[in-house]
């Protein structure tokens, strides 16, 4: 190792700091004695009350001193920094620009409605991997939009009282149940269509002492099978297999193919094809979900307009079933004169209103017959909604119609008969 010289030569001077800067290596630092030049600053006499802030940390402050959140100590220094050092006054503005734009006296809760926004929004933009068939689509979003309700249900809100009505003798009827027991509801109902595809039907599970006995078509006495079953069902026990029937169905009929379409589906004193059974679960999903959203206080909006029209249509076309099965019971005026099947004959001039409206021509003296414009005999005007609140029989035969002309004994066995449509 080579000798050290025994005289070094002396050090260079260091170049002298910038205004505001960090102390050159080998040069001297404020608590080490005065300046070069002589004078004292403003950053030197914050220095000698707080010893080895350097430039580094000074800048590191400058967030919490937008923030007022520095000590006062911290604060004098850095202000006292600030007059000394442009690019840090420049950050320090940009700070406290960012912190005004941050304090905001807009609530930070969010929208209720916001996912019921953003869910629709999704169903009608995004396509699905296996296209869901047009006539399957109301389903899937009705059920769809009830399990965004239902998902952030405590305890509390299952149990709520839900009071289901609809029309019965001539006068409404109604039952009480909670929130979980019309899941149940919906799922012994849904099941009808769910057997038709050789599906799962829930009741046809063992429950309780009803083990082995014949399982129930109608819709109302699958439902009272279901409630007697699970006296006090809850949501583990509805929620979860409800939404896996819907999803499964909804799967099913998309891998099927066009001929599925017309697969009957039995109600016990009445058939439909699938794709109108599929569109009447729809209509009471909806219906029912508004009931369960009236019990716990939350908003729930009516279909979207292609959906809503596919529902008034679907009540349309079972009108003349429906006044025909009243008139053979004494319930509606007689025949005017008969038709041959698929020929016009005297109509009803049904006039829905909003979205999801159109006109429709109902025939009024047999259920075979087609409807037709120059033989309306009367017209009923009315809105959608109000429309199947009616045919859900959650709206009086008398209040239904916000537009009437012409004959009236037509319009109230046609106002009767659409809410006679109506079941548990």
């Amino acid at each position: 190792m080579p000798a050290l010289p025994a005289h070094p030569d002396p050090p260079e001077p260091a170049d002298p700091p910038e205004p505001g800067g960090p102390p050159q290596s080998g040069g001297t630092s404020p608590s080490d004695g005065p300046p070069a030049s002589g004078g004292t600053s403003a950053s030197d006499r914050a220095g000698k009350r707080h010893e080895g802030l350097s430039h580094q940390v000074l800048k590191s402050l400058l967030g919490a001193w937008a923030l007022s959140a520095c000590s006062a100590e911290e604060t004098d220094l850095v202000e006292a920094h600030l007059t000394e050092c442009a690019p840090c006054a420049d950050e320090a503005l940009r700070l406290r620009d960012a912190v005004g734009l941050l304090q905001d006296d807009r609530s930070l809760d969010l929208d209720p409605m916001l996912r019921s926004r953003v869910l629709e929004n999704c169903l009608g933009r995004r396509p699905a991997r296996i296209p869901v068939p047009g006539w399957a689509a109301s389903y899937d979003a009705e059920t769809a939009r009830l399990d965004a309700l239902l998902r952030d249900f405590g305890d509390d809100e299952w149990r709520a009282p839900v009071t289901l009505k609809w029309f019965q003798d001539e006068r409404t009827a109604s039952r009480r149940t909670t929130v979980a027991g019309v899941i149940g509801h919906l799922m012994a109902v849904d099941g009808l269509v769910s057997a038709a595809l050789g599906l799962d039907d829930p009741l046809a599970a063992p429950l309780g002492e009803s083990l082995g006995a014949p399982v129930p078509v109608a819709p109302a006495d699958r439902t009272a099978r279901f409630w007697r079953d699970s006296a006090f069902p809850t949501a583990p026990t509805v929620r979860g297999p409800w939404r896996e029937q819907s999803h499964t169905l909804i799967r099913t009929v998309s891998f099927a193919g066009r001929g599925a379409a017309e697969l009957s589906v039995s109600y016990g004193d009445f058939a439909l094809p699938l794709r109108d059974a599929l569109l009447d679960r729809a209509f009471e999903c909806w219906v029912h979900g508004g009931d369960i959203a009236e019990a716990v206080d939350y908003p729930y909006d009516p279909p979207s307009g292609p959906h809503l029209h596919r529902m008034v249509d679907l009540a349309a076309r079972l009108l003349p079933a429906a006044l025909a099965a009243r008139r053979r019971g004494g319930l509606a005026s007689p025949a005017q004169g008969l038709v041959m099947p698929g020929a016009p004959g005297r109509s009803l001039h049904l006039e829905v209103e909003g979205p999801g409206g159109g006109d429709w021509y109902i025939p009024l003296d047999s259920p075979a017959a087609v409807g037709s414009r120059e033989l309306a005999v009367a017209q009923i005007a009315l809105d959608g909604v109000e429309f199947c609140q009616l045919v859900a029989g959650h709206v009086s035969p008398e209040e239904a119609a916000a537009g009437q002309d012409g004959d009236r004994e037509a319009i109230r066995d046609v106002l009767l008969a659409a809410a006679s449509m109506s079941r548990l």
